[in-house]
C-alpha cells in the first residue's frame, strides 16, 4: 500500500502536467501558456516535452491552472494513454471536481518485485478551492479521502483510509489471487498517510484490527515432516533451543507477539527504506517465510505477497507458534541445496542442530537472511557476514546482556572450517 500512494500520486501529477500542455497546443494557446507557465525564482519546476521542443514549466502554476474549472471542464469525456493504463476524464460541473478513472489500472509495487498489481478499476477525483485541493481515490469498495496544501515549492497530500474489511482489499485481486474466493477474511484495515512532493518523503500508518483467515486447510500442515532432509531422521530441535532462538533473533524477533503479519516491523521497516532510499530490510514474519517455504513460492511479485499473508494468519490460528517454529527450521534453506537445522548443522559443523553452541547457533542463523550469498562467501573466504552474526548476538534470549556482548566479540576471532559445499 505504502508504494502504491506514492506511485499513484506521481503519475497522476504527471498525467495532470501532460494533460493541460495536450489542451493548451490544441487550443493553439501554448505559447501564452509557456509564459503563464514560467517558473519564477525557487518555484519548483520541471521540463515537459511538447512536439519537438522542450518547455520548462513551473509545476504549481501547472497543476493550479490544470484544476480551474474552465480547463478541465474541456477535459471532459477525453481519455489518455499512461503507464497505469487509458485514463478516462469526466468533469462534474455541480461540484466542480475532476474525475479520473483508470480501467484496468497496472500499478508499479517497487519493492515487491518486478511485477505491477493490476486492478480492475481505479478512481480519483480532484477540487481545488484556492490553494487547498482535496478529493477521493477509490477502488471497488474501498474509498481513501485526501487533501493537500499547494504552495510554490511544493504540493503536501494527506490521506486517510477509515476501517474497511480487509476482505474487500483482497476482492480487488479476486482475479489473480486463487485463495480469494475459498477464504473467509475477516476483519478491517485502514491507513493514514503523508505524502511531500517533489521530495518524495512520505509517512504511513497502518492499522489492522480481528484479522483472521479460514478454508485454505493449512491445518493438514500439523503432521508434515521436512519435504528436504530425505535420510535424516526427523529433527528433534526444541523451539527453545540455541538454534531456534538464534533463527528468532535473526529473523523474527517479535514471533510471539504478533498474528502472523508485524506492524511494528512494517513500520520500522518502511522508515528504514525511505531514508535508505532502496528496500534495505523486509518485515517478513517467520509466519510469512514459512508460508512461502511451503506453498506460495520466493517469486517477487505483490500478489505473491498478499497470497503469503493469507495462509501466515491463518497457520498462526491452525499450527500454533510452536509447530510453525518447527516447520521453518525443518524447511528453511541454508545455501547450496541444504535445507532444514539438522542438515546445516551436518553440513557445517559435522554436529546435530541440538548440539550447536551459541557461536554456532548464531552463525548459521545470520545465513538466513540471504542463504546462497553467504554459504558461497564462507567457503570462498572462511566466513560469512560477520558484522550481521554480530547483531544476531546481540538478540540472542534469554541471555544476560554480558554474555551476549561477549558472544559478538567473540564472533570477531572465531575461525569456522570453510565447507565443503556441492558435493
Amino acid at each position: 500500500m505504502k508504494r502504491t500512494v506514492k506511485t499513484i500520486l506521481r503519475a497522476l501529477t504527471l498525467l495532470g502536467m501532460a494533460t493541460v500542455v495536450l489542451v493548451l497546443s490544441g487550443l493553439g494557446l501554448l505559447l501564452i501558456a509557456r509564459q503563464a507557465l514560467k517558473p519564477v525564482p525557487g518555484e519548483w519546476a520541471t521540463s515537459l516535452r511538447v512536439g519537438s521542443a522542450t518547455v520548462e514549466v513551473g509545476v504549481p502554476s501547472l497543476i493550479w491552472l490544470g484544476t480551474t474549472p474552465w480547463v478541465s471542464a474541456m477535459l471532459d469525456g477525453h481519455s489518455l494513454p499512461t503507464r497505469a493504463g487509458r485514463i478516462h476524464m469526466r468533469w462534474q460541473v455541480e461540484s466542480e471536481t475532476l474525475e479520473l478513472r483508470c480501467s484496468p489500472c497496472s500499478i508499479p509495487a517497487r519493492g515487491l518485485g518486478v511485477e505491477a498489481f493490476r486492478i480492475d478499476e481505479a478512481r480519483l477525483s480532484v477540487r481545488r478551492r484556492g490553494s487547498h485541493l482535496e478529493g477521493s481515490l477509490s477502488s471497488g469498495n474501498l474509498v481513501a479521502a485526501w487533501h493537500g496544501t499547494l504552495s510554490p515549492r511544493a504540493l503536501n497530500l494527506k490521506f486517510n483510509l477509515p476501517a474497511s474489511p480487509i476482505r474487500d482489499g483482497y476482492a480487488l485481486f479476486a482475479s489473480v489471487i486463487p485463495e480469494v474466493p475459498q477464504a473467509t477474511i475477516s476483519g478491517s484495515f485502514g491507513f493514514s498517510a503523508t505524502l511531500a512532493l517533489p521530495s518524495g518523503n512520505y509517512t504511513l500508518k497502518p492499522h489492522v484490527d480481528g484479522f483472521s483467515v479460514q478454508g485454505l486447510g493449512t491445518a493438514t500442515f500439523m503432521g508434515a515432516r521436512s519435504t528436504c532432509s530425505a535420510g535424516l531422521r526427523k529433527s528433534r530441535l526444541s523451539t527453545d533451543s540455541l538454534l531456534a532462538r538464534a533463527v528468532l533473533a535473526a529473523e523474527d524477533q517479535r514471533f510471539f507477539e504478533h498474528a502472523g503479519f508485524d506492524l511494528v516491523e512494517f513500520t520500522s521497516a518502511f522508515q528504514r527504506n525511505q531514508r535508505e532510499g532502496q528496500i534495505e530490510r523486509g518485515a517478513s514474519t517467520l509466519s510469512q517465510q514459512l508460508a512461502r517455504l511451503l506453498i506460495t513460492g520466493s517469486e517477487r511479485t505483490p500478489t505473491r505477497k498478499l497470497r503469503e499473508l493469507l495462509y501466515a494468519v491463518e497457520m498462526e490460528q491452525t499450527l500454533g507458534k510452536a509447530r510453525i517454529l518447527r516447520l521453518y527450521l525443518d524447511n528453511a534453506p541454508w545455501g547450496d541445496g541444504i535445507c532444514g537445522a539438522d542438515a546445516a548443522a551436518r553440513q557445517y559443523f559435522g554436529l546435530r542442530a541440538q548440539e550447536l553452541d551459541a557461536g554456532q547457533a548464531v552463525w548459521l542463523a545470520a545465513m538466513l537472511h540471504n542463504p546462497a550469498m553467504e554459504a558461497h562467501q564462507w567457503a570462498t573466504t572462511g566466513q560469512i557476514n560477520v558484522a550481521r552474526a554480530q547483531w544476531v548476538a546481540t538478540g540472542l534470549r534469554p541471555m544476560l546482556r554480558s554474555e551476549r556482548e561477549e558472544l559478538s566479540k567473540s564472533l570477531t576471532e572465531v575461525v569456522w572450517p570453510i565447507p565443503a559445499l556441492g558435493q
